[in-house]
């Protein structure tokens, strides 16, 4: 046998070794207190490390105390981690002494398919795993006081939902306290922002199980909010060129073969509905893709009719139905159109990955000469858009094809000159409006190149949020033409483009960049009337009534609680305008104006809080603009 080499390493290559072999540690823990269990995988993750387990007898939180006792014992006793390479039998008679079924699976099918002709094993005490490394040299050299069981979740093994399901134990590892507790300090403030718990808090979302799982159910909040973000993007188009249009939710299976689509959604589509259809002879267009039988001057044809993976072929289909001529170019066709993608029950989490959502969509068909100039007014309208919503942490990435990809036939459009010119194309705009970007290599749509902003998250995490693509193949596919100058028929470019991504997914991203506490023009219930008692209340219902004629969502607070309460009742609602009437206001025609996280009170005249709050909601601040002096 042989121990860990000695020589430098990285901080990350350190923090791979502490957290793999913390994983072991705490497998050794696990079978100690539970004897007889079974082993899964245990490998290191961006912030520690988790193993999976088929246990005799369950684990909780509960007993967390008890597990990090005897993980942080193991790492006293100083077990040095020895590595040993056996030959595939001998590796294979091992996985048997050790009774690790998962294991005898995975090693064998390391053997049989990829071709190994050996297996690695690291023993630390008496705990042996299968196991390529590295570790650090002995348990002593895992900081005892920079780990942390974090929770018990189910894992299927290998991923796959047809297998059994284990325990897997999350746990968090650094390389010292200090690093730890910085992290913990900052997912706990991920947590209080968490969209999923403020959803359920505020009153925005709920998931039922009787409707389905990754489908959201929007409740009155959070449809006011899915209702102003389009309301914007309605305004946005409509200055920049769009037309909008409202295509069905479902479409005949053909359709989605024809676009291309098909074999690489299939997957991730709903199962087609197939249907009987009474077709009379002279409006039959042959498009049935089924049995058929006549009956009288008609035939029964069966179809097949999917719910849309995405709008596009829809759109394709509106271009179609009357002759373009280039004078019609560029036609910016936009809608809200809701789409259903059968997301792996594994994958799917609360709004920002659903089955069921609403894709701010629009497509531009264009000339290859106005591929440039479009290109960029969709950049500066994504500009415009992340400025409105305080936005500005996010980066650019152009997701190329990959011409060396083995898979590339199967992936994408095999047409390299249409690659080349049209990444040369998306190239020249990046760099001619001085964004910086990164390279994506194999990450292109089918179709195109394409732009993704990856916004990073106040919780610190990336995310895709808005998408630009070209298009240079599916309108050929759909038989799209246009007129041009000289008099001959071509083939349009595509571009695709939705700045606020899905509602879904965007909506969860704006739960937690404002924690809930969403600005004026956006929150669901922008002022609550807060009288010191009842004999005020029709003074305040008055000032509702005003407010409510300018559309501004504007409530009296109901209950018979006491107005420190109500005030408390207000903020955990997170409202950012609590209006407070009593005498003096009643008598001298104000308000005192109580701002969401502010301190300070401000007492004004109903007109001068109205023209603040007006101008707040139609320049879409992020402040409340107070009256000037």
């Amino acid at each position: 046998m042989e121990s860990n080499n000695q020589e430098e390493h990285t901080v990350e290559e350190v923090l791979f070794r502490i957290r793999h072999s913390a994983a072991h540690v705490l497998a050794q823990a696990v079978l100690e207190m539970r004897p007889g269990s079974t082993l899964g995988f245990g490998p290191p993750i961006l912030d520690g490390f988790y193993y999976d387990f088929i246990l005799n007898k369950p684990l909780t939180e509960e007993d967390f105390p008890e597990l990090e006792r005897r993980m942080k014992k193991i790492m006293k006793r100083g077990q040095r981690f020895d590595h040993e390479e056996l030959d595939a039998e001998a590796a294979l008679a091992r996985i048997d002494e050790m009774d690790e079924p998962y294991k005898r699976e995975y090693g064998a099918e390391l053997i049989e398919k990829n071709g190994l002709k050996s297996l690695s094993f690291y023993r630390n005490g008496p705990f042996v795993d299968m196991c390529e490394g590295p570790h650090v040299k002995t348990t002593k050299d895992i900081p005892r006081d920079a780990f942390k069981l974090r929770r018990v979740a189910g894992a299927y093994w290998r991923g796959d939902s047809d297998n059994v399901m284990m325990t897997r134990i999350y746990a968090w590892a650094f390389a010292d306290k200090a690093a730890l507790d910085d992290h913990l300090a900052r997912w706990e403030a991920a947590q209080a922002r968490d969209h999923k718990k403020l959803g359920r808090e505020l009153g925005i979302f709920v998931i039922d199980n009787q409707v389905g799982r990754g489908l959201p159910l929007w409740l009155p909040n959070g449809t006011v909010i899915r209702d102003e973000i389009e309301k914007l993007a309605r305004e946005m188009e409509f200055k920049a060129g769009y037309q909008r249009v409202s295509t069905p939710h479902l479409a005949k299976r053909d359709l989605y073969y024809q676009s291309g689509h098909l074999p690489y959604y299939v997957n991730d589509m709903y199962p087609a509905m197939e249907v009987l259809e009474r077709v009379p002879d002279a409006a039959d267009d042959g498009s049935g893709d089924g049995a058929e039988e006549t009956q009288g001057s008609a035939r029964v044809v069966k179809e097949a009719y999917c719910l849309r993976p995405m709008n596009c072929p829809h759109h394709h289909r509106i271009f179609a139905t009357e002759p373009r001529s280039y004078r019609d170019l560029p036609l910016r066709l936009a809608e809200y159109g809701q789409v259903y993608r059968f997301e792996d029950s594994g994958g799917v989490s609360g709004l920002l990955r659903v089955r069921g959502m609403c894709m701010n969509d629009a497509h531009i068909y264009c000339t290859e000469e106005q591929i440039k100039d479009e290109f960029k007014a969709v950049m500066k309208l994504y500009e415009q858009a992340f400025r409105t919503f305080g936005m500005d942490d996010y980066t650019l990435r152009l997701s190329k094809w990959d011409p060396e990809d083995p898979k590339g036939k199967d992936k994408y459009v095999d047409n390299p000159e249409a690659w080349e010119k049209s990444e040369r194309l998306i190239t020249e705009v990046l760099e001619e409006l001085g964004l910086d970007y990164v390279e994506a290599k194999g990450e292109a749509a089918f179709y195109g190149p394409k732009i993704d902003i990856q916004l990073v998250t106040v919780t610190g995490r990336e995310e895709s949020v808005s998408t630009v693509q070209l298009d240079f193949a599916v309108p050929e596919r759909m038989g799209l033409k246009y007129t041009g100058s000289d008099g001959e028929e071509h083939t349009p470019y595509c571009i695709h483009r939705a700045p606020f991504s899905t509602h879904e997914r965007f909506v969860a991203l704006l739960i937690e960049h404002f924690g809930g506490a969403f600005p004026t023009w956006l929150a669901p219930l922008q002022v609550e009337l807060i009288t010191i008692s009842e004999h005020f209340d029709d003074y305040a219902k008055g000032i509702v009534q005003r407010l409510r004629n300018r559309m501004v969502r504007a409530e009296l607070a109901r209950s018979n609680d006491t107005v420190p309460k109500k005030i408390r009742q207000g903020v955990t609602r997170k409202i950012p305008n609590l209006l407070i009437v009593g005498e003096r206001e009643q008598a001298d025609g104000t308000v005192t104006l109580r701002r969401y996280g502010e301190r300070e009170q401000h007492t004004m005249t109903i007109d001068a809080f109205e023209a603040a709050l007006m101008e707040s909601i139609e320049t879409r601040s992020l402040e409340f603009l107070l009256p000037r002096s």
